[in-house]
Formats: structure tokens, C-alpha cells, sequence
């Protein structure tokens, strides 16, 4: 079976519909910032698809070599990995505090609570 278009593609909008559905289906905190980070990866992955320059050598001045690739975008997203790591890290601690304040991590209990209160 081959797959019209680049494989690559469409990989990345499975994964991006896949972390967009959980983001928004479910009410599990947790759940939730898994979900956006499987949507981050799906961008990672479709900038680097993107980036991928055919017989394209790295950017190393040879006579050998006519097309380069562009080094940039793997850079830039080795840093949006760490910034995503960072943000993930941040979410779960953030979670964990949540947790501590209203005894659960379900988003529809804590609205519960909040309304409650007011």
C-alpha cells in the first residue's frame, strides 16, 4: 500500500489531530498536558520535514557537494525541545500544587469546587 504524498506529512497531522482530541476530550489535567505535548511533537516533526533538502550534504564548503542543507531548523528545534521539556516539567508541578489545594486533577470537580466557594 503506498500513501499519497510525503509519509512524513501525514504522520505529523495524525499526531497533531491525536494531541489536539485529547486536549479537548479530556478532563484529566495530566491527560491534558500530554496531549499538548504529543501536539508539539507533531510540529517538530513537520518542521523538520520540511527542512529535508533531497541529496542535500551538510553545510560543509566541498567541491564534492552542490545542494546543502540548511542546518537552522534542527537547531532551532533541538532548542523547542528543551523549552518543551521545561514547559511539560512545569505543567506537572503545576498539577501537583492543584492537586494539593483541591484534592483532585479532574478539571469538571475543580469547577465544581470553585463555583461552590463562590
Amino acid at each position: 500500500m503506498e500513501f499519497p504524498g510525503i509519509f512524513n506529512y501525514w504522520i505529523s497531522i495524525i499526531l497533531m489531530m491525536v494531541g489536539f482530541y485529547v486536549v479537548i476530550a479530556q478532563g484529566n489535567l495530566v491527560k491534558k498536558i500530554f496531549g499538548l505535548n504529543i501536539f508539539q511533537v507533531s510540529v517538530f516533526l513537520f518542521y523538520i520535514s520540511m527542512s529535508k533538502v533531497d541529496g542535500g550534504a551538510a553545510p560543509i564548503l566541498d567541491d564534492r557537494y552542490q545542494v546543502y542543507s540548511n542546518p537552522l531548523p534542527h537547531v532551532l528545534i533541538l532548542t523547542a525541545i528543551v523549552v518543551g521539556v521545561a514547559t511539560m516539567s512545569l505543567g506537572l508541578a503545576l498539577v501537583v500544587r492543584i492537586r494539593d489545594a483541591y484534592g483532585t486533577i479532574e478539571e469538571e470537580e475543580i469547577e465544581r469546587q470553585e463555583a461552590e466557594m463562590s
